[in-house]
């Protein structure tokens, strides 16, 4: 199974979806996988971004399982999209990115978009509903390869970044910010405790204080943010 976040989270059930694939068998192969799931009802279907927008705004899903590449409006700006419409009908709603990792070289720029959580379509069907109850449950999943790949990249591109701490952890303290370092690394709670000998509650508050202190949404933005800003160069 994927790492989520290690945190007990109080899901809504059924958790609602909405699957945007513009491939009918895909889409529709998803969605009956999805529904033959107890506590999972896909609630809509769509066909490209624009479609999945409006389906949000009308269904207003605690998910939408997202493909990158669709025709009219492509995954990433409809990401966009859903995540801008906090507040307002989409309040809530999530994305979870499935794509072909090896075709697809999104995933950075799906995470920016505000995704909560990217799934390779060669995972298992137990694989897929538990992301979708990790992200519905408001915390963020990345596979661990995804998570690999993203390392090599930002090191690659920030290959002759300073190496000191940026002045964007200011705010955080020294623990905090290896508390990060972890989350980053795409490990849950309950590991990132084992590795810093600390209460696995103690990470928990540490990672709330960290998604405060920077006006982050969830942990995948926490990802986001230590790779933009070189954390893993330290």
């Amino acid at each position: 199974m994927l790492p989520g976040s290690g945190a007990a989270t109080v899901v809504r059930v059924p958790i609602t979806v909405i699957v945007a694939d513009d491939q009918a068998m895909v889409r529709d192969g998803i969605a009956t996988l999805l529904d033959a799931a107890p506590d999972i009802t896909v609630v809509a279907q769509a066909a490209e971004g624009a479609e999945a927008v409006r389906l949000v705004t009308a269904h207003r899903p605690d998910v939408v399982v997202m493909d990158v590449r669709m025709p009219v409006l492509d995954g990433l700006e409809a990401t966009r999209r859903i995540t801008a419409l906090d507040g307002a009908a989409g309040e809530g709603t999530r994305v979870l990115v499935l794509t072909t990792f090896d075709l697809d070289e999104y995933v950075y720029e799906a995470l920016g978009a505000g995704a909560s959580g990217f799934l390779l379509k060669d995972s298992s069907v137990d694989d897929l509903r538990a992301a979708v109850r990790v992200v519905a449950g408001g915390e963020a999943l990345l596979a661990p390869t995804v998570t690999k790949r993203l390392i090599a990249d930002i090191a690659k591109r920030r290959s002759d970044r300073i190496q000191s701490r940026p002045e964007s952890f200011a705010e955080l303290t020294p623990r905090e910010v290896e508390v990060l370092r972890q989350v980053a690394r795409g490990l849950s709670n309950a590991e990132i405790a084992l590795e810093l000998f600390l209460a696995e509650q103690t990470v928990k508050t540490h990672v709330g204080r960290i998604l405060m202190k920077l006006g982050l949404r969830d942990r995948t933005q926490a990802v986001v943010f230590a790779f933009e800003n070189g954390l893993f160069l330290q």
